[in-house]
This record gives structure tokens, C-alpha cells and sequence, in this order.
């Protein structure tokens, strides 16, 4: 029986990995999901099967249902506008999980001193437990203040207590593991009271919130890429302690998998992660265009003008943003796309790695229109073609466009990598408003010579350019 689990437990670690190798793209994402979910069944089926005490089988189906049903029906119902709350909230889940369960191991085994029926349980054991107990703490409140402000509960802009924040985050951090070395100590001295487990709950989740409290609406991304790592370390440190060699490794990937996605999104923007950490980044006070001594004018186009823009110009850029989520404009673009090449003009869509508000929010939208993925450009990729591009279209994409990050010493994005935009010959911006974007700053680029902005929900607005695309 030992063999038949280790089997399937194999062969589910296999299905977990080549479903995240397909979530490379958004050609092969859905299949790598599909993948992926039925290597968690195995997993699960394995663990029933190891499990030789079937009165716990109820409890464990019995909570299986209750996570389908809590989590099917927002999961179907979620817009992709809301998808980046979705998965902070479900992420969030997952940490206070693995929080619970080294709470619950706490408690099972009278503080850590007679863990699974033996006396005097090894330290990676008990630094397992109360690895995930802080880390899984830490990611469930984090992973709630990131929800609450991407939903616009709270407000995107940091929420600090000044000078006192680094302080305050070194004291919660110093009691959570404190109150564990207290913990780790008593294990094999008896045990120790209920009350020091409870401290490490208690500081480390203050500690999520005090952490992301301070990070701006601009760094949400970064955030989310983040505790999801977390939670990945959390779930493989509590899979140490109870032994369960299927959390070990999803934990590992997910831990492994975020923490590179991390790295990746902190160099995009050209900060490093313990100063995104550190906060006071994205939803600060609005910056002031360089050099801007007065009153600034903008260009209001129409749909006919951007039409005929559009449809005499060799290279059309599309530049996507949140602006694009909310009216769920990817189909109404990929119909003026089509009208575009059908007049011979060529068609690209240039994503910045952080725009949105989480890591390929953009490429997936696109590809929900069936975009190609060939036609989706990365930053990199893409930047020096502005300037031979005729017309470059902005689609609710504030911050990743902003040339005061490349122009502006004193801006709060001075030296984080854009979208350059500005240079080509001509920018047609789709607004509603002239309001700033997530991370509150002002974009000299409206008010740019060459940039015209035509306001209104993004979906109409191009929808008004196609009707006007097939008239010529």
C-alpha cells in the first residue's frame, strides 16, 4: 500500500509540474491549470489512501465540499477586473491555512512535546511548525490588506505611521520569533503554555498587515507575487512537520515559482524587493510634469480622427492597462485590430510586466479575445520600435507610460523602466478621465505634443473607432 502511494504521490509531483510549465503561456495556461488540478486530486486520493484511521475520511471529505463550494462559484463568476482580488483572497486562504494547522499541531500535541505520539520531536520539526505558523500568519493578513486595496476598500496610497513603521515592523518581527524560540525550548523541556503560540499568531499577523499597509497601490503586483512565495514556503514547512511529502513539494514549486516571479516584476521596475517591502511606493502625492511652469493643455481626438490616424499608418502599437480591465475592451480591440490588418497596417500590443494589477493580468485578457500571443510584445521587446511606430494607442495604462520615470529625478517612479511611448510619432490616449492612475501620479505624456486623448469608457470609445474604420 506504502509503494501504491508513493506512486501516485510521483506522478501527482509530475502533473504539478508540467502544469506549470504550461502556464507559460496563455496558448497552453488553461490546459497547464486543468493539468495541474488533476495531480491535486491524485494527491488527495494518495492521502486518503495513506491515512489508515478512515474515521477521519468524513472530516477530510466533509472539507473538501465545503472548499468547492466556497470556491467554485466566485472563481466562475469572478471578472478578470476582479480576478487580482480573487487571487490575493484565495492565496490569502492558503497561509491562514497552513497557520491554522500548525496552531491545531500546537494544540494536538500539548506544545510540540509529544508530536505524533513521540516524545521529543526533532528540531526540523518543530522549526517546520513554527516556520508556517509565522510565514502563514504573515501571508493571511498581508494577503487581506492587499485584497481590501485592490479592491478599493482601502485607499492604494501608503498608510504608514511615519517614522515608526520600520520599528514597529522589527518589534513584531523580533516577538514572533522570540515567542518561537520560546516554543522550540519548552518542546523538549514538556511543553509550554497555549499562550505563546497565540503570540506568534498574533505578532506575526500584525506584522502582515503593518507590512502591506505601507505599499502602495503601484506595487501591488509585486506584493501578490510575493505572498504567494510565502505561502509556498509556509505550506512546504508545514508539510515538513506533518510529514506529507505531497505539501513539501507543491510548496517548494509554488514558493520557488513566486519568489522568481518576484525577482523578475522587482527588476522590471528597477527597485529591489526589500524596498518594496519598506513601502511608501505607488499612491503617494501627485508629481508634477518637469519643467511644468503653468497651466498644461490637453488634445482632445474624436473616434473619426483616431480612425483615420490609425487606418493610414504603417505600425499601430496598442498598449493595454487596467483602464482596458475595467471596460473589458480586449474583444472590441481585437476587432479593430482586425479591421487594421485587413488595410494592411501592422498590429502590435506592447505589455509592460507589472501593468494591471497582477503578473500577466494584460496577456491574459488578450488572449481571452484570442490575440495572438506572437502579436503580445514584452518590454523589452518592444521599446525600440516607438519610435518608428505612427500611431500608439494607451488604453487606461497610466504609470507603465510615464516618461516623468525616465525624465523626472524628483518623481516618486524616477528610474523604473516604461513603456516609451512617448516617442513615437503619434499617441492617441483612451481615458475617462484625466484622474492619475494607481499609483497617483501625474503622466506629463497627456499633455505631450503628438498626444491626443479621446475620453469615455474604453469599450465604446473603441467600438466608435471600428464603426469609423469600416466607413473608410
Amino acid at each position: 500500500m506504502n509503494n501504491l502511494v508513493s506512486v501516485m504521490y510521483i506522478v501527482a509531483f509530475g502533473m504539478f509540474i508540467y502544469g506549470l510549465m504550461g502556464l507559460t503561456g496563455p496558448k497552453t495556461a488553461v490546459r497547464g491549470n486543468k493539468i495541474a488540478a488533476v495531480g491535486m486530486a491524485i494527491a488527495v486520493i494518495a492521502t486518503l489512501i495513506h491515512i489508515r484511521d478512515t474515521s477521519n475520511w468524513i472530516i477530510i471529505v466533509l472539507g473538501l465540499v465545503v472548499g468547492v463550494v466556497l470556491g467554485v462559484p466566485p472563481a466562475r463568476r469572478t471578472k478578470m477586473t476582479a480576478m487580482p482580488q480573487l487571487v490575493a483572497l484565495f492565496n490569502g486562504v492558503g497561509g491562514g491555512t497552513v497557520a491554522l494547522i500548525a496552531w491545531s499541531e500546537f494544540l494536538e500535541t500539548s506544545g510540540f512535546s509529544d508530536f505524533h505520539g513521540e516524545p521529543g520531536p526533532t528540531s526540523p520539526v518543530i522549526i517546520g511548525s513554527l516556520f508556517a505558523a509565522i510565514i502563514g500568519s504573515i501571508s493571511f493578513w498581508g494577503s487581506l490588506i492587499a485584497f481590501l486595496k485592490l479592491q478599493e476598500t482601502l485607499p492604494g496610497r501608503p498608510i504608514t505611521v511615519g517614522k515608526l513603521q520600520q520599528p514597529l515592523n522589527a518589534i513584531l518581527l523580533i516577538a514572533a520569533v522570540a515567542a518561537a524560540v520560546i516554543i522550540g525550548i519548552g518542546a523538549s523541556d514538556g511543553g509550554v503554555s497555549q499562550l505563546w503560540i497565540l503570540v506568534v499568531l498574533v505578532a506575526a499577523g500584525i506584522l502582515g498587515l503593518t507590512v502591506v499597509l505601507p505599499i502602495g497601490g503601484a506595487d501591488m503586483p509585486v506584493v501578490i507575487s510575493l505572498l504567494n512565495a510565502l505561502t509556498g514556503l509556509s505550506a512546504a514547512a508545514a508539510g515538513l512537520a506533518l510529514d506529507n511529502t505531497a505539501m513539501i513539494v507543491a510548496g517548494m514549486i509554488v514558493g520557488a515559482s513566486g519568489t522568481i516571479l518576484t525577482n523578475l516584476m522587482a527588476k522590471a521596475m528597477n527597485r529591489s524587493i526589500p524596498a518594496i517591502v519598506a513601502g511608501g511606493f505607488g499612491g503617494g502625492g501627485v508629481a508634477a510634469a518637469a519643467g511644468d511652469g503653468g497651466e498644461r493643455t490637453v488634445t482632445a481626438t474624436s473616434a473619426a480622427d483616431a480612425a483615420i490616424q490609425m487606418a493610414y499608418a504603417n505600425q499601430v502599437i496598442v498598449v493595454p492597462g487596467y483602464g482596458l480591465a475595467v471596460a473589458q475592451a480586449q474583444h472590441a480591440v481585437k476587432d479593430m485590430a482586425k479591421l487594421l490588418e485587413a488595410k494592411g497596417v501592422e498590429v502590435k500590443y506592447a505589455i509592460h510586466p507589472v501593468a494591471g494589477r497582477m503578473p500577466g493580468h494584460m496577456n491574459v485578457l488578450l488572449a481571452e479575445a484570442d490575440v495572438s500571443y506572437d502579436a503580445m510584445k514584452e518590454m523589452d521587446d518592444i521599446n525600440d520600435e516607438f519610435a518608428r511606430t505612427d500611431v500608439t494607442l494607451v488604453i487606461g495604462a497610466n504609470d507603465v507610460t510615464n516618461p516623468a520615470a525616465r525624465n523626472d529625478p524628483s518623481s516618486p517612479i524616477h528610474g523604473m523602466p516604461i513603456l516609451n511611448v512617448d516617442q513615437s510619432k503619434s499617441v492617441i490616449v483612451l481615458k475617462r478621465s484625466m484622474n492619475s492612475g494607481f499609483a497617483g501620479i501625474d503622466n506629463p505624456l497627456f499633455f505631450a505634443t503628438g498626444t491626443s486623448m479621446l475620453f469615455g469608457d474604453a469599450k465604446k470609445s473603441v467600438s466608435e473607432v471600428t464603426e469609423e474604420l469600416k466607413a473608410l
